[in-house]
């Protein structure tokens, strides 16, 4: 006859062992849900609008708060949103909810994404304020992060900060310079601009946004001759040719002098990294 304890763990084991089969296979069904969910339908628009969504409140939420530092980092003065402002950002994202977008062009369509995941994220900040990095405001126990939760609702879609990001923004614009648009309210990503995005002024700010980002050292930089590039450049990897080589291209489109001269003689990145500090006027 076995043991009594020889029998217990068998049994204990055993049913571990299909507890955690069961658990594989529901997080990879709950996966392959998640990647599945397609978006395309808040992507419709109308390529001959001449409308333009209204960002005001959110203008003067970045004029009020938006300052930027002697290193070259855009802060917010998340400490000193006042009541009547905090209540008026949360009204311009109801407002943006609201939006039927079909109804503009593309660009605008843009502009109303990025400025939404920025007021979103900036929400977020305040709500949670005090806090040294957005990484500390959770979506769930094993998260890294707000990005997963779902935050936002248009018309009957529900979306997180990564829906907007990588299902929307990256999947249908395909434009690298997307990165440059979204802040994460963290000093190693690029500024959160000053004024809002509007759909008339998109390129313009675009490019100037990913020159200020690329000749900044948290963008790029070159020591020894050797390049050590922003970690986006590194996780986003396929948005900028998927290589070296493509990333050092990207670059060289927007960098200035004398940064450019050496940029030139680059032929691969050595290293990458980010600085993940709440990007408060408070850490200047």
């Amino acid at each position: 006859m076995e043991p009594v304890a020889l029998f217990l763990m068998r049994t204990f084991f055993s049913k571990t062992t299909l507890f955690l089969v069961a658990l594989s296979m529901f997080c990879t069904m709950a996966l392959s849900v998640h990647a599945a969910e397609d978006f395309e339908d808040l992507t419709l628009f109308d390529p001959d609008s001449t409308a333009a969504i209204d960002h005001s409140a959110w203008d003067a939420i970045l004029n009020a708060y938006v300052t930027p530092s002697s290193d070259g980092v855009n802060r917010f003065d998340y400490g000193r949103v006042t009541f009547e402002d905090k209540q008026s950002l949360e009204g311009y994202v109801h407002a943006l909810e609201a939006i039927d977008l079909s109804r503009y062009n593309r660009n605008e369509q843009f502009a109303f994404w990025a400025n939404l995941y920025n007021a979103v994220t900036v929400n977020l900040v305040i709500d949670a304020y005090p806090v040294a990095s957005i990484r500390k405001i959770k979506s769930g126990a094993f998260s890294s992060g707000p990005w997963s939760k779902k935050r936002i609702q248009i018309g009957a879609r529900e979306l997180s900060l990564d829906d907007i990001e990588h299902k929307v923004l990256r999947k249908y614009w395909r434009d690298p310079r997307v990165h440059y648009a979204l802040n994460c309210a963290s000093i190693g990503c690029p500024n959160l601009p000053r004024k809002a995005f509007t759909g008339q002024m998109l390129n313009v700010a675009l490019d100037a946004a990913a020159r200020t980002y690329i000749n900044h050292s948290r963008g790029a930089h070159i020591d020894k001759g050797k390049l050590t590039v922003s970690s986006i450049y590194h996780w986003y990897r396929e948005d900028f040719g998927n290589s070296d080589q493509g990333v050092i291209d990207h670059l060289m489109q927007f960098a200035q002098s004398p940064f450019a001269q050496e940029l030139a003689s680059i032929q691969k990145i050595s290293n990458h990294d980010y600085d993940w500090s709440l990007n408060d006027v408070t850490t200047n």
